[in-house]
């Protein structure tokens, strides 16, 4: 079993993004208006947009990417359905490498989903 956890990926990133943002507030601040734009539903829905954003971290093999795109998907309700055609794509897509990779999106739902499962409501 991998020592990854994508909880722990996520809460580090986070933690080096406050420290981007007390620094170069203006780039960050920008990056975070390109997001909220690019995501809000519109002709696709904000599910499909973070499907479409994760396959893009599962291709170009960030573990972070793959890590908060997976937590959003799951805010949004994502099936384990659609997570799965979406990572067969992938695979389709971007070969052996981005199998390893979709089976790490996989292990990230199983780690999210249980972590919130325990929360309290």
């Amino acid at each position: 079993m991998s020592s990854k956890s994508f909880v722990q990926i996520t809460t580090d990133l986070t933690k080096g993004m406050e420290a981007l943002r007390a620094e170069i507030p203006d780039t960050m601040k920008g990056f975070g208006s390109m997001a909220k734009e690019a995501m809000k539903a519109g002709a696709l829905s904000a599910l499909d947009k973070e499907l479409i954003a994760l396959a893009i971290g599962v291709s170009v093999h960030c573990d972070g990417c793959i890590g908060f795109h997976v937590k959003a998907l799951i805010r949004l309700g994502v099936t384990r359905e659609q997570l799965m055609e979406t990572l067969g794509i992938c695979t389709y897509m971007g070969g052996g490498p981005s199998l390893m990779y979709a089976a790490e999106a996989v292990r990230a739902y199983d780690e999210f989903t249980a972590a919130r499962a325990v929360k309290p409501a």
